[in-house]
């Protein structure tokens, strides 16, 4: 094994085992403060509605990237991740104090300061720890709101698109580095040297020496290649009376990132989605064989 890959292959699966107890610890406020997507957890028209949203949103920022409106993109998804951190800290506050009027003033200032450290102060460990809480609570909000087939059907949908998007169309690759050129805290980061101090200024790679290959320093994962799978976990932990399913779901996550590794250290972008969404896909149908779980089938 090369010794440089080890730190993703514990970095990553850690920060994945992260999420998706953050995402089931957190579903319970989050229904609790009436904080879910949807009001018809049932309902098939959910996952198509998650998929336009997501498309729009990834069309207007490509065509802010091929405009050159760096500023509006920051502008854009920062304000984003501020009204994410908002409903995450909401759900959490309301949990612990059950008080609107210590909730929604907290809230905004645990975002405010969160969007502080990750622009001010924006160390990969900065980054990964605001990350995980943000990740999880985008997990907690969506498992909590969309049942089983709902999310079977939304995980199967974004493989196929993440799949086409970076193999066919490549637009995917387009987005990430347009994004990246942003310096938007948006990534999980694991350092390949564990003496990296560096801020996200500092993981794009250096210009390349001749004859050799230009080198990262960091291993980067997106958020969404953490969430989506944690999204089915906590979908099945909340409305499944067994764990067994969901237990089944989060282990098939990690064989699915076993996967996506081999393929990462090929050094040719990779489709994260696939592997991970099938994973997690599989492991929670082997879940519901051991428990003969199927009663979500019914929701049809």
């Amino acid at each position: 094994m090369d010794q440089q890959n080890l730190p993703a292959i514990i970095g990553m699966p850690i920060i994945l085992l992260a999420v998706i107890i953050g995402g089931v610890l957190l579903a319970g406020p989050v229904e609790g403060a009436g904080l879910t997507a949807f009001e018809d957890p049932d309902s098939m028209a959910n996952p198509f509605i998650f998929l336009a949203i997501l498309l729009t949103f990834t069309a207007i920022l490509l065509l802010l990237i091929r405009a050159a409106k760096q500023n509006l993109i920051s502008l854009i998804i920062g304000g984003s991740i501020f009204l994410t951190y908002i409903y995450v800290y909401s759900a959490i506050l309301h949990h612990v104090f059950g008080d609107d009027i210590i909730t929604i003033p907290g809230a905004i200032l645990f975002a405010g300061v969160s969007i502080g450290l990750l622009y001010r102060y924006p160390r990969w460990y900065v980054i990964d720890a605001l990350g995980i809480i943000l990740a999880s609570g985008v997990a907690a909000i969506f498992g909590a709101s969309l049942a089983i087939m709902p999310v079977i059907i939304l995980l199967a949908a974004l493989a196929i698109y993440d799949a086409i998007s970076v193999y066919r169309t490549k637009h995917m690759i387009t987005l990430a580095e347009g994004v990246m050129e942003q310096k938007m805290p948006i990534l999980f980061i694991i350092p390949k040297d564990r003496h990296f101090t560096g801020t996200y200024e500092k993981i794009s790679p250096p210009p390349a020496e001749e004859g050799k290959k230009k080198e990262r320093s960091t291993f980067l994962m997106g958020m969404g290649d953490a969430i989506m799978p944690a999204i089915l976990v906590v979908s099945a932990f909340t409305f499944l009376e067994s764990p067994v399913p969901a237990i089944g779901a989060a282990a098939g996550t990690f064989v699915g990132l076993f996967v996506l590794l081999t393929m990462v250290f090929s050094g040719k972008p990779q489709a994260g989605l696939p592997p991970l969404n099938g994973g997690v896909i599989l492991g929670f149908l082997a879940g519901c064989m051991l428990v003969s779980e199927w009663s979500w089938v019914f929701v049809l």
